[in-house]
């Protein structure tokens, strides 16, 4: 009996693979397709087995997809720009390029390694100049089309990084994403893409993705944050200014008692230039400076703020009321202006407390009569109108838009929609990112490079640590001539972030090669969207809102026929390792390396699948990795012992019955399991199917084998095991004379009569307890099941004579007699 190498196995079946070209594909309009991509991972180094996991999960989804006869497209590329290969090429002093492909060849003689299923002519590498031209032409077009500006603006900026962050990359406590640095305030000239023209859309088609997790919809949902309200004029006062805010609840405005703006709003320098109150309101400005939005808008950090001098009028009942500053008003949400109501708004009633300004309640609940100083904190439910004039007894839900009505006929204000959402800052102050394809000319001013200059080349020959930043010190990068005059023109030196090259990728891939556009329409078509997508709900607000923004611009500019990048979503759980994910920071990681050496991919691959389901997390056993490899072991001996075809010499009997009914069970389960990703209870069947066949040969002796039995028996365990354990599966396909490839052949079908069991053991319980178990034939009447428990000798024991109710039935199942308790 020849023993299970895996190593041998492994490679010989990767090599003909590759040369066989057997998971290239291509638009084939007589098939039905299906697209299975996992997020593309960073070259950040070596992989660890949380990559394992997110592209086990694909390689098994793709492989059986593929063998249910669609034409399956799974590719694999790299998101390859970042900050993490300038920061690593600094401290190796090595060039962020070089680093970065030695980590793309290092990754890719992994993934081969795994026996992964991908079409390796298909790659992409965002950093590849054949890549990024094409972002560059993306960029342009949204230009265009008006979705990209360049404005001041209050960034998140990382001190540490040197680079400016997007809200959504400002993490916890307000620390950026990547480092864990506290992120600054800082105002910066920046490139905006207006991801809030599409704010309507992105919310409204979340409707539409039925193959999402409802917890994904719902984080998007809050962080576009669409908010129904009024805008109000106030005016300032002295001068008559107006002034907008924005609000949900303007059956309060009879309740504001002062005004507040944020600090870096662009009136607030105006109204204390040369005060008294000059010196308090920059002191607030300068504290603000050094949190993050996220901070700010927290409602746990104790409130600061100054009085500016000035005063705004209520609209409503003309009354004057001070303006502040405060630093939890942030210009990112409504206008940067608020009309303060403590007695309503917690945030408000903590400043107002602090700052000893009025509260005066106008909402009154109906229970009980509440007044403004003895508040301990702010009424926010439901009641009746009060110190509201005319509005005084509406019901507060009727308020707002009584008090809308009011406003707008007479010109105070209007209705308004607020999206928390905001335009997505794409300018990044470094150097290994995509160039932005804009100059700027004395005489033309902002101008874009032309289409048939792209791409904008990133220079090799940079000084990562030059003053003032490797591209801005770059003279033959910066120094150039201007698209429209041919004069003199500089540069822009701000790269992309490398989230613009992520949010179209999955795109590329169905036509990679095209030198006329970022993506054939023909191919787009064809293959898009994406039915499952695969990666870690981290990436649920950033990732997968800046990839369905790329989407719907594409479709409008005529790249693209669909309206959403991905059909289906599965979001995996983390490995784990003594409690902790596994991240190279915490030296926690376990390498594909040790465990492909010791027992090979196929069990590496198998065991990430089976120990739990892929949306929990997985701690990291070596007893379970041993335990996989035992099994494919005991799989192989059985396949390698299998006797040659043949009846056995005797009628089948139970044994075959049983056996054959566990055969087509299993079809029947893993069928089931791997379409709805329980991987691990897939792997179980095969499981029970193995040890029901060792059973099989242990009860009946050789001589009355059915050897057609269980030579059908092995080949249904080579096609079950082939989307997770490839090239084991491989070779005990052709170890049994099976034709090449198992990969290419049809997924096994059940037969429902013969999965059937045509016994069942029926659980017979007293008033919900059980008493007896009876084995007996499927689909009996309840007649003859009643009379069957109650000829048990201990059924009749327990009811002991008392009176029998009534008997529940579940049927093959289960007999419930309900008695009297006495």
């Amino acid at each position: 009996m020849s023993s299970y190498k895996p190593q041998a196995i492994e490679k010989k079946w990767q090599k003909k693979w590759d040369a066989d070209k057997l998971y290239s594909v291509s638009e084939n309009s007589s098939m039905e397709k299906k697209y299975v991509l996992e997020m593309f991972p960073y070259p950040s180094g070596d992989l660890h087995m949380g990559h394992v996991r997110n592209y086990a999960i694909g390689d098994v989804v793709a492989r059986h997809y593929s063998m249910n006869g669609f034409n399956v497209l799974h590719p694999i590329g790299w998101d390859a720009f970042g900050l993490p290969a300038e920061n690593a090429a600094i401290r190796n002093n090595v060039h962020p390029k070089e680093w970065t492909y030695k980590n793309i060849k290092r990754q890719e003689e992994q993934m081969r390694q795994l026996g992964l299923s991908y079409d390796w002519d298909r790659t992409v590498v965002t950093c590849d100049p054949d890549y990024y031209h094409w972002g560059q032409w993306l960029f342009l077009k949204f230009y265009e089309k008006g979705l990209v500006y360049k404005s001041k603006s209050n960034v998140n900026w990382c001190p540490s990084c040197q680079t400016v962050l997007a809200n959504e990359q400002v993490h916890g406590e307000g620390n950026c994403w990547r480092c864990d640095t506290v992120v600054e305030q800082r105002q910066l000239a920046q490139w905006f893409f207006k991801i809030t023209d599409y704010a309507d859309r992105l919310l409204d088609d979340l409707e539409t993705l039925d193959g999402w997790p409802e917890r994904v919809k719902v984080m998007q949902r809050n962080w576009i944050g669409k908010s129904h309200g009024a805008e109000v004029t106030f005016h300032l006062e002295p001068g008559g200014e107006p002034i907008t805010v924005f609000t949900t609840r303007p059956d309060t405005l009879f309740g504001a008692t002062f005004f507040l703006l944020a600090p870096e709003h662009p009136l607030v320098d105006k109204l204390v230039a040369g005060t008294d109150y000059e010196k308090d309101v920059a002191a607030v400005q300068q504290k603000v400076a050094s949190r993050t939005i996220v901070e700010r808008a927290s409602g746990e950090m104790e409130k600061e703020g100054a009085f500016t001098g000035a005063f705004a009028v209520n609209p409503v009942n003309g009354e004057s009321i001070p303006i502040w500053v405060a630093d939890y008003v942030l210009m990112e949400y409504g206008t940067g202006a608020v009309m303060a109501v403590p007695a309503h708004d917690q945030r408000d009633f903590e400043f107002a407390r602090k700052y000893d300004i009025p509260i005066r309640v106008v909402i009154q609940p109906e229970a009980e009569k509440i007044a403004g100083r003895e508040l301990t904190e702010a009424y926010t439910g439901e009641g009746l109108m009060t110190n509201s004039a005319e509005f005084t007894g509406v019901p507060s839900i009727d308020g707002p838009a009584k008090v809308m009505d009011w406003l707008e006929v007479q010109g105070k204000g209007k209705r308004a929609v607020n999206y928390r959402l905001k335009d997505w800052l794409i300018s990044r102050q470094r150097y290994w990112g995509n160039p932005i394809p804009i100059v700027y000319c004395e005489k033309c001013g902002q101008v874009p490079v032309n289409e048939a200059d792209l791409p904008v080349r990133l220079p090799d020959d940079v000084d990562l640590l030059a003053e003032g930043g490797p591209l801005p010190s770059h003279k033959e990068f910066v120094d150039t001539k201007c698209p429209k005059c041919d004069g003199p023109a500089r540069r822009e030196t701000d790269t992309m972030d490398t989230f613009t090259c992520s949010s179209w990728y999955y795109a590329r891939y169905c036509s990679p090669h095209d030198t006329n556009a970022p993506v054939n329409f023909g191919a787009a078509d064809y293959w898009m969207p994406v039915d499952q997508y695969i990666g870690g709900i981290e990436h649920a607000i950033m990732h997968l809102l800046y990839a369905r923004f790329f989407t719907k611009v594409m479709k409008d500019i005529g790249l693209l026929s669909c309206s959403e990048p991905f059909s289906n979503l599965l979001t995996q759980g983390m490995v784990k390792l003594g409690g902790s994910a596994m991240s190279k920071s915490r030296g926690n990681v376990v390498s594909p390396d040790e465990i492909i050496k010791k027992y090979g991919a196929d069990t590496a691959r198998m065991f990430i699948l089976f120990a739990a389901p892929p949306e929990r997390d997985l701690e990291w056993s070596n007893e379970g990795v041993e335990g996989i490899f035992r099994f494919l072991n005991r799989v192989w001996r059985f396949i390698d012992s299998l006797p040659e075809k043949g009846a056995g010499k005797r009628e089948p009997e139970k044994e075959e019955k049983t056996l054959r009914r566990s055969l087509h069970y299993t079809i029947d389960k893993v069928t089931t399991d791997i379409g709805r990703f329980n991987f691990n209870t897939a792997i179980s069947a095969i499981m029970e199917l193995v040890n029901a066949a060792y059973k099989y040969k242990e009860t009946v002796s050789e001589a009355k084998w059915d050897k057609d039995l269980l030579d059908d028996v092995g080949r249904h365990l080579g096609l079950l095991t082939a989307p997770f354990a490839p090239h084991f599966a491989e070779e005990v396909w052709a170890k049994m004379g099976q034709k090449y490839s198992v990969h290419r052949q049809a997924w096994p079908k059940h037969s429902k009569d013969l999965a059937t069991a045509e016994e069942v053991t029926l659980i017979v319980q007293i008033n919900g307890k059980v008493r007896d178990k009876i084995t007996t034939g499927r689909g009996l009447s309840e007649d003859a099941l009643s009379e069957m428990a109650m000829k048990s000798e201990n059924v009749q024991r327990h009811l002991d004579g008392r009176e029998i109710k009534k008997m529940i039935f579940v049927p093959d199942k289960l007999i419930n007699i309900v008695v009297s308790k006495s």
